[in-house]
């Protein structure tokens, strides 16, 4: 650390007491000039010093940019925000990006972040809806030393991560859809895709990505997803910081990621059935080239859905797109 970023760590533990350019100087051991010169660069990249003549300086606010050194403040996890963090301002899509950085060698933990997607992909190749300056955008690369059978398993994974890590600001319990959709208030608030590239006998790497609406405004949604989407400031009334957002998702994701490591799988999916919380309902399963409906049994241990139709047969959903019925 050092330069300005000793600067702003100075200025963080004063919490909120202002601090003397005589003291910042004598403790970086620079002149009181080049005190004020990295000052004035904080505030152009959006922090708030608030400066006086007799007292010093004061930081009154941070900007919400993703800025590598916010990410990292107060985070808790080891792995997952403390390697290398790549923001684009606008990107075609953040897996693209990342699956470009894992074939050239990037390790576990690497973060790609887009402040814009001009082509977010989800499942299928749909289109995720990735406005700037509202939603979070990102992606981590994986190498988990698995078979790739296990490798699917992933996205269920992630999805228990991307709802742990909403509980604490939703007013009600975030919920899964199979496979990897995240409701709130019964309408889509994040999306999951995950990439997977492998050899015949191990995993080279995985690409989670996840795409969260925090401020988007109801009215911004376009008006063919309008009646199923949903943001945590339309849930909440309030605006939410996406970099704080994205500090508890990291730290949900390595807790995760942990156990999934770990061989505790099955913890994980028991976690996901509570999330779910549709086991016993009638569904229906749109599939390239057919349908099926029936009373949704069970996710088993390698993330496929269980299905039995109305002649009492059993169906392993690898995947679909799932809709809740009324009977």
């Amino acid at each position: 650390m050092g330069g300005k970023d000793e600067l702003l760590e100075r200025l963080r533990k004063a919490e909120g007491r202002w601090i003397s350019g005589e003291s910042l100087s004598a403790k970086l051991a620079v002149s009181r000039t080049a005190v004020w010169k990295q000052i004035c660069k904080l505030r152009e990249e959006g922090y708030e010093i608030q400066s006086s003549p007799r007292k010093g300086y004061i930081l009154r606010g941070v900007p919400d940019r993703l800025l590598p050194r916010e990410i990292r403040s107060g985070l808790q996890a080891k792995v997952f925000g403390r390697g290398k963090i790549i923001r684009f301002s606008e990107a075609d899509s953040t897996n693209s990006r990342a699956k470009e950085l894992a074939v050239r060698g990037a390790p576990e933990g690497t973060i790609v972040l887009a402040g814009k997607q001009t082509g977010g992909r989800g499942r299928r190749g749909r289109s995720w809806f990735s406005p700037e300056g509202t939603g979070l955008y990102v992606s981590l690369i994986l190498r988990p030393p698995v078979a790739p059978s296990e490798a699917p398993k992933i996205t269920l994974m992630t999805a228990v991560a991307v709802c742990d890590a909403l509980v604490p600001f939703l007013p009600s319990s975030p919920r899964v859809k199979w496979p990897n959709d995240v409701l709130a208030g019964g309408k889509k608030i994040a999306g999951i895709l995950t990439e997977i590239s492998t050899e015949p006998d191990a995993v080279d790497y995985v690409v989670a990505g996840i795409g969260l609406n925090v401020n988007t405004p109801a009215g911004q949604f376009p008006k063919e997803i309008r009646d199923r989407a949903t943001s945590l400031l339309v849930e909440t009334g309030k605006t939410h910081s996406i970099t704080v957002i994205l500090r508890s998702l990291l730290e949900s994701f390595e807790r995760n990621y942990g156990l999934f490591l770990e061989g505790k799988f099955p913890l994980l999916l028991e976690r996901w059935r509570t999330c779910a919380g549709i086991m016993g309902q009638y569904g229906r399963v749109d599939q390239v080239g057919r349908v099926l409906a029936g009373e949704i049994r069970d996710v088993d241990e390698d993330g496929f859905l269980l299905i039995l139709d109305e002649k009492g047969r059993l169906h392993r959903i690898v995947s679909g797109d799932v809709h809740y019925l009324q009977r």
